[in-house]
């Protein structure tokens, strides 16, 4: 849950339309992909691990085939950002989205926000695939993009208070600065990339570079952050906000 004080900004009456925009859609693809289970005309068991490998490489990024010069493999990086690879892949990004996205698009608007977020998440996989420029695995997901309004939002909102679980503090909820939340998780990315297995696997590089590129450009563009802070609503009136966000 994220809240800002009363007499902020005030949001257009339709709320914020491309970050529901991008979540729905991310989630249609995923339904009419082999991912989801429910579209039967992939077949089923072996069939089935079969188109989805198909389906990977061919709407995923393939870092090799990207270098080799393969007709349209430059869209790749931009249709990546709409595939996922299962249902914990698909909720755990859309819940990033959406606890981070509504805020950031209200500051940019709609438009500057869309592009950002698909500028940002085109360059964090073009940047994973240059470190990995021999690699032959598909590479799909939003955590790129999605990574990027993260840094975007720490830039602009570094009050906003955030109520997170931590798994090792028993999912107790607790709620902390923007800031304490995504510099933890920043430091949580890189130590990861530091010790994962060398060869392609979970893009941590991808969301390091998606998190520096949100940062810099929001800190180049808006140059103030917009300070946001805790307040107590009204007697009897329920306080904006948003869904917890899981750690």
């Amino acid at each position: 849950m994220i809240k800002k004080a009363a007499g902020g900004r005030a949001g257009t009456s339709t709320g914020p339309v491309m970050t529901y925009g991008l979540t729905a859609l991310s989630c249609l693809v995923f339904l009419a992909g082999p991912a989801s289970g429910f579209n039967r005309s992939y077949g089923a068991d072996a069939a089935l691990i079969a188109a989805q490998s198909r389906y990977f490489e061919h709407w995923g990024i393939v870092p090799a085939d990207l270098w080799r010069g393969v007709p349209l493999e430059p869209l790749t990086p931009l249709t990546a950002l709409f595939v996922h690879g299962n249902w914990l892949h698909l909720l755990g990004n859309m819940l990033f989205l959406f606890v981070f996205g509504a805020m950031t698009e209200e500051r940019m608007g709609r438009f500057h926000f869309a592009v950002f977020y698909v500028a940002t998440g085109y360059l964090a996989l073009l940047g994973y695939a240059t470190v990995h420029a021999d690699s032959t695995q598909a590479l799909v997901g939003a955590s790129g993009a999605i990574s990027g309004v993260l840094g975007a939002f720490l830039c602009l909102f570094p009050t906003a208070r955030v109520t997170s679980l931590f798994p090792f503090l028993f999912f107790l909820p607790l709620r902390f600065p923007a800031w304490a939340v995504l510099v933890f998780w920043f430091v949580l990315q890189g130590l990861a990339a530091r010790t994962a297995d060398p060869r392609p696997g979970v893009a941590y590089l991808a969301h390091l570079m998606g998190f520096t590129l949100g940062f810099l450009y929001a800190w180049v563009r808006y140059r103030r952050p917009t300070r946001v802070k805790g307040a107590a609503p009204p007697q009897g009136a329920r306080p904006p906000g948003g869904p917890d966000l899981s750690g």
